[in-house]
């Protein structure tokens, strides 16, 4: 039996750490707020705090596994994360593995949440996928001959950032127009608070405490599934905008499977039938092609903790020492 490892996801307001089996299944977890105004070395200090924690009730962990939001180099290094502005030519990796006496792999927080998907959710079995997480922002993670791929430099799959509309809105990144601007879960809410502002969803803005500007996607995606028919409405043009984004990857990287992860995930038909809809309006030749398919993650929230952990069971057997 292979030994447990330890997986890390960064997110912009918690750290969270687990020790996860080789099964996938977190045996312990902790957690610890990650402040936006931290600086790269407090939260290196936060995960080291975090694994020392875990660590005596779980002495036979061998790695450490870290799934980080941003622009993540092979060697592990942070270059630039647009919601953690401490992550700016962060050495995460060395001045984590200076800390922990254990192997240490970075990557960023997407390739490794599709990489427990592959290994252990909705992606398991597949050569060619593409997992998308709808939070916040758009990540993804791009599996190709059943690994996750880098690119040249580790920034491959930065999916949520390429121009759908150079006159659109204004995305976290500073640009205009790119699809996470669209198509995000701060989309939904902006799109809700933009009808509510002019009266075009009262069940969304009552949700929302009758403040248009307090409206979110929760609460667009909580009057859809209570059957408000003007949230049902922004729901089915947002999920056009998803399906812009989908079928333009889909032409391109001809994936088997697509795995839809975050928060979103949650409202299921609700947002999956409207999205697969459109999508097959969007792709090329769907009726010469076979059907690609569209499902909901497997994994939920664990996804970024068990592919991180994942990843360094792995970094472990490739290195000879597992």
């Amino acid at each position: 039996m292979s030994a447990p490892t330890f997986g890390i996801d960064l997110g912009g307001t918690n750290v969270r750490c687990g020790v996860v089996d080789e099964d996938g299944i977190i045996l312990e977890e902790r957690r610890a707020p990650n402040r936006r105004d931290a600086s790269w070395k407090e939260i290196v200090a936060a995960m080291v705090g975090l694994v020392r924690g875990l660590a005596p009730d779980h002495p036979d962990a061998i790695a450490v596994g870290v799934g980080a939001a941003g622009l993540v180099t092979r060697d592990g290094h942070i270059r630039y994360a647009p919601n953690i502005p401490g992550f700016r030519n962060a050495p995460v990796h060395d001045a984590l593995a200076s800390e922990l006496d254990l192997p240490v792999v970075v990557d960023n927080d997407a390739n490794a949440a599709a990489h427990g998907e592959l290994r252990h959710g909705a992606a398991r079995g597949a050569r060619y996928a593409l997992v998308v997480t709808l939070g916040t922002g758009i990540g993804g993670g791009i599996i190709a001959r059943g690994r996750v791929i880098h690119g040249a430099h580790g920034f491959a799959a930065e999916i949520g950032h390429f121009q759908i509309d150079p006159d659109g809105p204004l995305c976290a990144c500073g640009q205009r127009g790119h699809w996470e601007a669209f198509a995000s879960g701060s989309a939904l809410g902006r799109m809700g608070r933009e009808r509510a502002e002019v009266g075009r969803a009262p069940a969304v803005l009552a949700l929302a405490g009758g403040d248009p500007a307090t409206v979110t996607g929760v609460h667009v995606g909580d009057a859809a599934q209570a059957g408000d028919a003007d949230a049902l409405d922004i729901i089915t043009d947002y999920a056009g905008y998803v399906a812009v984004g989908l079928a333009g990857l889909a032409n391109i990287l001809d994936p088997e499977r697509i795995v839809v992860s975050g928060g979103l995930v949650e409202l299921g038909d609700t947002l999956f039938v409207p999205v697969r809809a459109a999508f097959d309006h969007q792709l090329e030749g769907t009726e010469y092609r076979p059907v690609i398919d569209i499902v909901p993650a497997e994994l939920g929230e664990q996804a970024g903790v068990i592919g991180a952990a994942a990843l360094a069971r792995e970094l472990v057997a490739e290195s000879g020492r597992g």
